[in-house]
């Protein structure tokens, strides 16, 4: 994988690798730092790229893997197959699970946000032994968030509707203008644009408008809407919980606190959770970087649960 400045930069002192997970799949990372090791994974429409706030001082005590999610970023861009099974979050999760343990690390404590803490999420349900502790960031659970829908929630995620249509609608008017998609759904939040260095922001224009992105983010959504769910009852139906101790935080100033009770959701698939609100909107590690850490480095240590 051909380095990117705009990656480098944001990382100084790290690496860029890309790990072959099979199936012609590879998924880019950046490593770096010493100590066990912390996975972090991003959200639609960013890429690995949003933890550039938090990395330097996660990496004093972790040794970072934050890697793009397949269909995001520099990582693979598959054609979705039938059912959006290939977009799953039990196959993400996979890549993830491979990803790690390519990189030598068996077991592994967890930091996603939106979609990426969907991945998380599973990987974790579906590979309990390899996750000591789980931190998830601004989502409530995806089976309660569609069950729960109302007209508020459907306004203000307006894009979990769009991007679930069948391709190539949606696809085609992403890559109309890929720069301005990725600034309308992140400038419709509670903050806007002011949260985003300039040269993040870059880095997820110019990774929306690589090919095949389009169709990753929506098979993505797809699964979520389809495939996932039928995971997600399943687990409901078996009475599976999440096993290893969960963080979940989410923005005061969003959408998630608004139309839903995170923590509530959350104790109905975690066996033992804590978590609370912080002041923010959606994009936490970008908005509220100190306000993070705070709460994320004594759980991942063992100091709370």
């Amino acid at each position: 994988m051909p380095l990117n400045p705009s990656t480098l930069a944001l990382f100084p002192g790290f690496e860029q690798q890309s790990i072959d997970v099979g199936n012609c799949v590879e998924i880019a990372a950046t490593v770096g730092g010493s100590g066990p090791p912390l996975l972090l994974l991003h959200g639609h429409p960013q890429t690995r790229a949003l933890w550039y706030r938090v990395a330097g001082q996660l990496a004093e005590r972790y040794t970072l893997v934050a890697a793009d999610l397949r269909g995001y970023g520099d990582s693979s861009k598959p054609k979705g197959t039938a059912g959006h099974a290939n977009y799953s979050k039990r196959v993400m999760a996979q890549d993830q699970v491979t990803l790690m343990n390519s990189l030598g690390f068996e077991r592994f404590v967890v930091l996603a946000h939106d979609r990426g803490a969907r991945v998380a999420c599973r990987l974790a349900m579906d590979h309990p032994d390899r996750v000591g502790r789980l931190v998830l960031l601004d989502i409530a659970p995806t089976l309660a968030m569609y069950e729960q829908t109302t007209e508020d929630f459907a306004r203000a995620y307006w894009h979990w509707f769009f991007l679930i249509q069948p391709t190539p609608l949606p696809e085609r008017l992403i890559q109309a203008d890929p720069a301005a998609y990725v600034c309308d759904v992140m400038g419709r939040r509670s903050a806007g644009l002011a949260p985003f260095d300039p040269l993040a922001l870059a880095e997820y224009q110019r990774c929306m408008a690589l090919a095949g992105t389009a169709h990753g983010v929506c098979e993505d959504y797809r699964a979520a809407a389809s495939i996932d769910l039928a995971h997600d009852r399943a687990d409901r139906d078996a009475g599976r919980l999440l096993p290893m101790p969960v963080l979940a935080l989410w923005g005061e100033q969003g959408v998630v606190h608004r139309c839903f009770r995170p923590l509530a959701e959350w104790r109905r698939v975690a066996s033992e959770v804590i978590g609370e609100a912080l002041p923010c909107g959606h994009y936490i590690p970008e908005e509220a970087p100190r306000a993070l850490l705070e709460r994320v480095l004594p759980f991942l240590s063992g100091e709370q649960l």
